[in-house]
This record gives C-alpha cells, structure tokens and sequence, in this order.
C-alpha cells in the first residue's frame, strides 16, 4: 500500500538565504475539501517536507511572519516526490532598517551628483551631510533609481545615471532631478533600439515653470524604469522625474497573494526585491529584517 506522495518546499530570500521568523505552511486538496494540511509556526528551512499527501493538485499557501505571504498550485503523485523552489519577497512592513554603503562607499558618480545637489528640505546640506540626512526610505529610492539608471546604457556605451546633473527632490518612489540638454534626444533616439517606449504622463505633473516634454520607460516587465521630461519655459533647461514601475511587478514575480497589497503604493523595500530576484541587479543595499 502506497504511503501516498511527498511535497519538499524550498523556501529561500531573493540571496537564496534561509528566511527568518516564523511561517505558517497550508495546503489544500483542490478537488477533495477534506484532503487539507497546516503546518504552523514552522522554523523556516532551506528544506520543509509533507509527507503522506493524497494524490492530486494542491494549492499551496505560505504566511511568513517577515515576508510577503505567496500562493501557487503544485501537482503531487502517488508514490513520488515533487520539489518545489520559492523565492519570497520580505514584508516592507517588517523591515527594521537596511545596510546601506557610507557615503565614501559610494560609487564616484553618485558622491559627485550628490555633492552638486540643492534638495528641497535640505537647502543647506550637500555630499555626505546631504547623504546622511536622507532617511531610510529616502535612501533606499535613490539607490534603486541609481543602480537602475547606471545599468541603462544606450548603444554609445554611456548610462542614463551619467546624463544627472543634480538632485533637487529625493522621495523613496522617486527623484526629481536636472539633466543635460542632450540626454531626452539621447532617450528618443532609443526607442528605434527598444531600450524605452514612449508612455503615459499624464500622472506626472511639472513643476512650476516647466511644461511637459514626454514620458518613457524601459522595457522590463517587471521594476522597468521610466523618465518623465519636464522643460522649462522659454529655456532649453531639463528637469527629470525618476521612478521605478512596481505595476504588478510584486505580485506576478513572486505569485504574492493578492488581497495583501489592496491599496499599496510603491514601495522602494518591494522595488529592492523585484531588482534583485528579477532583474539579477544588486540596488547597493540589503534590507534588515
């Protein structure tokens, strides 16, 4: 008599670490209600095993206590062992801070916008007084947008970030910031290479004095990067408003359960994630949870 199928979970952080906290493990037989099992307050593992599972498609569900909760179907047989590998994103919530680099830690091109910056809320402060007034959710939006930006490069070589003259709003969604003339043609000029596509920028409002000059994104399905021009009147001065698309970027990349970001914005915690397990790209800092 057969002593029914096997499920092995492997759960690991987009590093491919072990989880911390708590989970919770629920599995429910899709067509037999009474085939259900709940594992709870489990110690998270590189490696959780369910044995003894009748036959048939499961719906696995996931409740981390530092992570965003998942949900995916899994098929298992009799007799066999079915391994399943998830990636779970953590929980902005639960963060408690991140790691992020020195100021003399950073890579030279950044010090050097930074040192040539006048932010709003901090008209005094440039370089590193500038850097270390920055919270961690302010932090963290720079670093992503940067990192985004530097690995966008058009086919001369030279990367979006280099086009930055100076920072004038830092918020963890998104920076405002002066750019060269050149760098909207540079932009343009993309489109036939399908680096960017043209898009919406209609939620984008210009600031005082600058009317709207076009809207683009890059290709990514998830976390694509999108330049908002704005040009100001009666001078040939730009002025960009950098962002990073979260869309469903959260929720399709790591099969999240939905009803748990009813109502979210973008965050950058979500956008860290979605970089690094999607895009393969570190953003400079790790989140502590």
């Amino acid at each position: 008599m057969s002593d029914g199928g096997k499920l092995i979970l492997y759960l690991r952080d987009v590093y491919g670490s072990k989880l911390n906290g708590r989970l919770d493990i629920h599995l429910q037989h899709t067509i037999l209600q009474s085939e259900s099992r709940v594992a709870r307050d489990v110690r998270p593992s590189m490696r959780n095993t369910l044995s003894g599972l009748v036959p048939g498609i499961y719906r696995v569900s996931i409740f981390p206590t530092r992570y965003r909760p998942i949900r995916f179907f899994t098929m298992v047989q009799d007799g066999q062992t079915k391994k399943e590998t998830r990636t779970l994103p953590v929980d902005p919530e639960k963060v408690t801070g991140i790691q992020a680099p020195e100021f003399a830690d950073l890579p030279d091109d950044l010090k050097h916008v930074l040192n040539h910056s006048e932010v709003e809320s901090y008209p005094d402060k440039k370089g590193e007084y500038l850097y270390l007034s920055f919270d961690h959710i302010q932090k963290a939006g720079l670093l992503n947008i940067y990192h985004k930006m530097h690995a966008t490069s058009f086919q001369n070589g030279r990367n979006c970030f280099s086009f930055v003259i100076s920072l004038i709003r830092v918020r963890g969604d998104r920076f405002f910031a002066r750019v060269s003339v050149d760098f909207r043609d540079e932009v343009k000029n993309s489109l036939s290479d399908h680096l960017f596509h043209e898009a919406d920028d209609s939620l984008h409002n210009p600031p005082v004095g600058y009317s709207r000059a076009g809207s683009f994104k890059t290709q990514d399905q998830y976390g694509n990067l999108q330049l908002s021009f704005f040009l100001k009147n009666d001078s040939l001065d730009f002025m960009i408003d950098a962002d990073i698309d979260n869309a469903a970027g959260i929720l399709h990349c790591f099969q999240v359960i939905q009803h748990h970001l009813t109502g979210e914005g973008t965050h950058p915690y979500d956008i860290h994630e979605i970089l690094v397990q999607h895009q393969k790209l570190d953003p400079g800092y790790k989140l502590l949870v």
